[in-house]
């Protein structure tokens, strides 16, 4: 994930969290543990190049302000390193935002021994015109280097609260319920219930056939912040198992999977998921391929159960 997908991206354009905070990197003031004036004149002389080089759209001059390894992590948890990548991250921010305005409010700076110095606060971004902004909080740490006090690592943190999983889940919530098809081919049974935390769907299926046991599967749904999507793990009653990764559609969902049988053997599907209306699902599965070899495609549409008398839906 780059800082262009920060996740206040919808409160702002995507680019400003990040930039927005090296630039509340850049002002401190002296707090009441903030032992020595000449620290607060070295951060306000930092302070006063930086807003000048970002107020000017210069990237480059932005970097100087950090050490050659320094670093910036933005409220992501994305890093940047070193230099080269500090322009590079700045130089598309202003190409997107060529007037946008910093306001900061530190709230502490402190000595740590002789060569470090650490400042907190909370940096606000503007864009043109007051048509967007975005605020996190910042924690600074400065190595004294002769006179300046460049930034050695700058961390913000955004002070809205993570989407829980669940609230990354309601996409898919609809699929709570039972459903069920049936066919010449055989019955296909599928229950949907939230896990008791309510971070993850879990599903049943029993699926057979006119001449065949059985066979079941369940299947854990859950949100992966790492790649942004949703994630689904499944267990056969054989002994496989399978990995699935979740794309939204226009219509529905693409699930590309990968499974493991239990002998060994390899396999991978994409399967499609289509609501039809509140109580019918299309799925269609193709390039199926076990050990290799590809197997025909299929598609069935899913009937939500009726519920067993006396039972409320």
């Amino acid at each position: 994930m780059n800082w262009f997908c920060s996740r206040l991206t919808a409160a702002l354009a995507i680019t400003l969290m990040p930039c927005a905070s090296y630039l509340a990197v850049a002002r401190a003031a002296e707090s009441p543990t903030a032992t020595a004036s000449p620290l607060k004149a070295a951060i306000d002389r930092e302070a006063d190049a930086t807003v000048k080089a970002f107020n000017a759209g210069d990237a480059a001059a932005l970097s100087v302000m950090f050490l050659d390894g320094g670093e910036l992590v933005d409220e992501a948890g994305t890093v940047h390193a070193g230099r080269q990548a500090i322009t590079s991250l700045f130089d598309g921010f202003f190409k997107k935002f060529p007037k946008a305005v910093l306001e900061m409010q530190p709230t502490s700076a402190r000595l740590v021994g002789d060569a470090l110095a650490v400042e907190e606060g909370e940096r606000r971004i503007t864009t043109a015109e007051g048509a967007a902004s975005a605020e996190v909080r910042y924690v600074v740490v400065r190595s004294k280097q002769g006179d300046r006090w460049p930034i050695a690592s700058y961390h913000e943190f955004a002070d809205d609260p993570l989407p829980t999983p669940r609230e990354m889940l309601q996409s898919a919530a609809w699929l709570v319920g039972s459903w069920v098809d049936e066919g010449p081919a055989g019955r296909t049974a599928v229950t949907f219930r939230w896990s008791d935390d309510g971070n993850f769907l879990l599903g049943d299926y029993e699926i057979t056939g006119p001449d065949q046991e059985a066979s079941r599967s369940t299947q854990r749904i859950g949100w992966d912040p790492v790649t942004g999507r949703l994630r689904s793990w499944t267990f056969d009653s054989d002994g496989g198992f399978s990995v699935g990764e979740w794309d939204a559609t226009a219509d529905g969902w693409t699930v590309k999977s990968e499974a493991t049988m239990p002998d060994g053997t390899l396999g991978s599907a994409t399967m499609t998921i289509v609501p039809k209306d509140a109580d019918h699902f299309a799925v269609r599965a193709t390039d199926r391929i076990v050990a290799g070899v590809e197997e025909p495609d299929f598609e069935l549409t899913i009937a939500r159960r009726a519920p067993a008398p006396g039972v409320k839906k």
